[in-house]
């Protein structure tokens, strides 16, 4: 069973900078996953932001403005996100699965999930 715990939420003004970390346990967490960064915006269904392999290959974010990165020892991996905007609040959940195949980003493929945690983009 893996579990995922994210952190670093909060709410800041447009323009300013968040870094969520998402800490990964259990008796596989060192065997190859794929690990991506969902969120829940108002008014939009869930989509996917960001993606990393464990190995750390295969790191691309949606936008500019994201950059995903992992820590393997730590068995943690990181969302940073630069000049966000109001559209970019919303629940923010990190997901793992062994293998990703095609479309990720729906996340219909992910059969692990954290319990998310809230980002606000207050003007």
């Amino acid at each position: 069973q893996v579990e995922l715990v994210e952190s670093g939420g909060g709410a800041v003004e447009p323009g300013g900078s968040l870094k969520l970390t998402c800490s990964l346990s259990g008796p596989t967490v060192r065997d190859h996953y794929y690990i991506a960064w969902f969120r829940q915006t108002p008014g939009h269904g869930r989509e996917g932001v960001a993606l990393i392999h464990s190995t750390g290959g295969g790191a691309h974010a949606v936008t500019g403005r994201f950059v995903i990165t992992r820590n393997y020892n730590k068995n943690l991996v990181y969302l940073t996100m630069n000049n966000l905007k109001v559209e970019d609040r919303g629940l923010y959940y990190c997901a793992a699965e062994q293998k990703i195949v095609g479309v990720w980003f729906l996340g219909t493929q992910f059969g692990y999930w954290g319990q998310g945690i809230q980002v606000a983009v207050i003007s």
